[in-house]
């Protein structure tokens, strides 16, 4: 269906490059991409480009980059008349106008089982959990966070030491691999796509630094939350009153084992308890 589909895409960080790299090889090209504002980056706060962003300029595709969705915005991006949205971890809240006026709606990729894990951590929320299996979702988008319907599911199984940096990056292959056989296939997959059952619904937030606080967590917790956060925000503990970021550790025998920490205003050095 490539040859006749066009579309926008939306989306910002790296995991949506990967998906616009895997449409790009498979001959899916989009005709817009929208994606966030350059933001100050770095200690020397210099405005850097997102990742969609530099990839959409090396193969010369057009952007737009509102810092909000205004109805001026929304217009000029209707007015590209694309058959389908997709999208891939934008960051924003569409309105139904952007939703619904293509030919074939919105499409987004979840990374998780839905309709567990609705939300912003959906990666994160499944380690926490200690879930063994997750994977991807392709859901035709809803005014309802990620309650749309499901064209396609695919699963994956999450390995007992992986991070949720690793498990991103076999996601965002997966996730994009699902999304081309799902718009290789898109009529027959919106004709037969299913409404999220309305039992197992679980909803996550965004993370907050203060999440990364493992001082009175079981050691269980504290392997999950460490798995969990390893990326962003990372774990820590306080000790007489000091904060202890801990950077590596490991689970042996039940037991939640710090190998190496960096103490409040010091560098990193082995844990020595």
């Amino acid at each position: 269906m490539k040859q006749n589909l066009s579309f926008i895409f939306m989306g910002t960080p790296d995991v949506a490059v990967e998906s616009l790299e895997k449409l790009f090889q498979s001959g899916y090209v989009p005709k817009l991409i929208i994606t966030a504002p350059d933001r100050p980056m770095g200690r020397g706060l210099v405005m850097t480009q997102p990742p969609v962003k530099i990839w959409a300029d090396k193969h010369g595709i057009p952007t737009i980059q509102p810092e909000k969705l205004t109805p001026e915005i929304v217009d000029e991006i209707l007015n590209y008349q694309a058959d389908i949205h997709i999208v891939v971890a934008y960051g924003k809240i569409l309105s139904e106008k952007i939703i619904h006026t293509p030919k074939y709606g919105t499409l987004n990729i979840h990374y998780s089982l839905l309709p567990r894990f609705r939300g912003a951590s959906p990666v994160e929320s499944a380690i926490l959990a200690n879930d063994k299996e997750t994977g991807v979702a392709i859901q035709s988008m809803v005014y309802e966070l990620d309650a749309g319907d499901i064209l396609t599911i695919a699963k994956t199984s999450i390995h007992p030491d992986e991070t949720a940096p690793e498990l991103r990056i076999r996601l965002s292959t997966l996730g994009a691999e699902t999304l081309i056989h799902t718009l290789n296939n898109l009529e027959k997959q919106l004709q037969n796509k299913q409404p999220q059952s309305i039992n197992g619904i679980i909803t996550c937030g965004k993370i907050k630094k203060t999440n990364g606080d493992i001082t009175d967590d079981t050691d269980q917790i504290r392997w999950d939350k460490y798995r969990a956060y390893s990326g962003w925000p990372g774990v820590y503990f306080f000790e007489n009153g000091k904060r202890i970021k801990i950077t590596k550790a490991k689970f042996k025998d039940e037991k939640f084992i710090i190998e190496r920490i960096i103490p409040e205003g010091k560098s990193e050095v082995e844990y020595k308890k």
